[in-house]
């Protein structure tokens, strides 16, 4: 450890730094505040602990005794800087406490949005009449970055040259890479290996494969996530072209076993599901989910009554479709146009399993999906809500005849919630709001059954958040203002309970933001 680091590390503050934002902010500040508590030092340290208020303010005049006491303990102040953060009294009242506590220790300003003049707060640019100019990071997009940024306020709180920072900083990323990528040759090896060893077995040749495959299956199923963790998506194109070069190997295909085929039709549909989401692979995922429509198709030509087929031959529809429904080239009108064959035909199919086996919780699942994806076709751009009826209606009574069968399995019971917010839209844009409301009446008490069931689970709150957020947004279309305010409330209270368990989960932020547009919206 360096001079600079050992005087900020030997601190006799309680708190390295004490973060101050407008609760807007939440969702930057709580980053800010995990990526700084794991920071490494050069002795092996951590730049540990970074003070920052999860809780909500109280509306009262004056800050909380917990939150003066993190104030006069921390031995620099890192201020979040928006328009934000500029009108909150809050965050004046934590720069001016700092400031008179501690004159002499830094402040640091993290600017995330806005100009400097309209996103600094005035105490953060004067201090008893004299005028300041704060030490700042710019996270803003095409300024600093998050990366440069984040060092600028290490460096600020460790006292030590941003240069020498960024260089380590490169340092240990160019490590991290080294290890990810003999990781990654490692495992090219061993599929290799495998697949090397299929090929010399020739006594064994068909159960090799099927290990080989089995094998690929993993790697670009439960495998995936991991890689995109570690943003490797290389690394996964280099499994996907090793699994196409092992079927390129076995010649014509007509005469594999079904399993076999089979297996390979959903190895590429899940291989499309990676392009078709991925930046410059879209064509790549068109054509792998082309090719696993004609595999699957071909497997139901020869077993038409195999419900296997039947599952993989939809899936096939399905992904064939959101290839259709994705394509920018095409306008809303002809995007529609193309993923509706594709959809119905998902929806034939998986709607012939129900026929055969009513009772097929799986069977009802994947049914009400398909009629899902006609439902939300039905009420997009341009919308046709009395289309999208037909379909919702069914979602719900697919899902309902689930739930009866399965009434304690959390994930039908959140798939039927979600199927009556659909059906509730589609009532409300086909003008007819009482049917709309008692849809999100039974969306309501359906999430109300569930939270005493699961009280703990972070998807029921959610679920919760949505029901009480869509209730509210329902009574503002229809002009009942007055009712909606306290269930709007409701949700924005679950909204920044939920954000307080993670900050940095962006969904819960943004249905944190829509929640208060619309209350500013009914307010004003």
């Amino acid at each position: 450890m360096n001079e600079a680091e050992a005087r900020a590390t030997a601190s006799p503050t309680r708190y390295r730094a004490f973060i101050s934002y407008c609760h807007a902010d939440g969702r930057l500040a709580g980053w800010l505040h995990h990526k700084l508590e794991g920071w490494k030092l050069a002795d092996g340290s951590r730049l540990a602990p970074i003070f920052i208020d999860r809780a909500e303010l109280a509306a009262g005049p004056d800050l909380s005794a917990s939150v003066r006491e993190a104030v006069a303990d921390s031995a620099a102040l890192i201020v979040i800087a928006s328009p934000a953060a500029r009108a909150s009294h809050w965050v004046a009242q934590e720069i001016a406490l700092f400031r008179a506590a501690h004159p002499g220790r830094p402040v640091l300003a993290a600017l995330i949005a806005g100009e400097p003049g309209e996103a600094f707060p005035e105490a953060l640019l004067s201090h008893e009449g004299a005028a300041i100019e704060p030490l700042a990071a710019d996270f803003r997009t095409g300024r600093d970055g998050k990366r440069l940024a984040l060092l600028k306020i290490v460096a600020g709180l460790t006292r030590q040259p941003l240069d020498r920072l960024v260089q380590r900083d490169a340092q240990s990323r160019q490590r991290r890479v080294v290890w990810i990528t003999a990781g990654a040759l490692l495992l090219s090896l061993i599929l290799a290996a495998l697949l090397v060893a299929a090929l010399r077995a020739r006594s064994e040749a068909q159960r090799q494969r099927a290990e080989a495959e089995g094998m690929v299956e993993f790697m670009l199923t439960d495998l995936r996530d991991k890689l995109k963790g570690v943003g490797r998506l290389d690394v996964m194109d280099a499994v996907n072209e090793r699994a196409m070069a092992h079927y390129a190997q076995m010649g014509n295909i007509d005469g594999l076993p079904f399993d076999m085929m089979l297996r390979r039709a959903r190895l590429l549909q899940a291989m499309a599901e990676d392009d078709l989401s991925a930046v410059g692979k879209f064509d790549r995922g068109v054509a792998e989910a082309n090719m696993a429509a004609t595999i699957s198709g071909g497997l139901l030509k020869r077993q038409p009554a195999n419900p296997d087929a039947m599952l993989a031959h939809a899936m096939s529809e399905y992904w064939v479709g959101e290839a259709d429904f994705q394509n920018s080239k095409l306008t809303a009108s002809q995007r529609r146009g193309a993923a509706m064959p594709h959809w119905q035909e998902y929806r034939r199919l998986t709607s012939e399993l129900v026929s055969r086996d009513p009772d097929n919780t799986t069977w009802l699942t994947e049914a009400s999906y398909a009629e899902g994806n006609l439902c939300a076709l039905g009420l997009s751009a341009p919308a046709r809500p009395l289309e999208a009826l037909t379909y919702c209606d069914a979602a719900s009574r697919r899902l309902e005849s689930a739930h009866k069968l399965k009434p304690a399995d959390l994930e039908i019971g959140l798939n039927l919630a979600t199927a009556y917010a659909w059906q509730a839209d589609a009532y409300a844009g086909a003008g007819r709001p009482a049917s709309a409301l008692q849809f999100r009446a039974r969306q309501d008490d359906l999430v109300r059954a569930l939270e005493d069931g699961f009280p703990s689970d972070g998807r029921v709150a959610e679920a919760r958040l949505l029901a009480d957020f869509g209730k509210a947004k329902l009574l503002t279309q229809i002009g009942r203002t007055a009712d909606a305010r306290p269930v709007l409330q409701r949700a924005e209270q679950r909204a920044r309970a939920l954000q307080g368990r993670d900050p940095g989960n962006g969904a819960w932020a943004t249905w944190l933001k829509q929640i208060s547009t619309l209350a500013y919206k009914i307010n004003h």
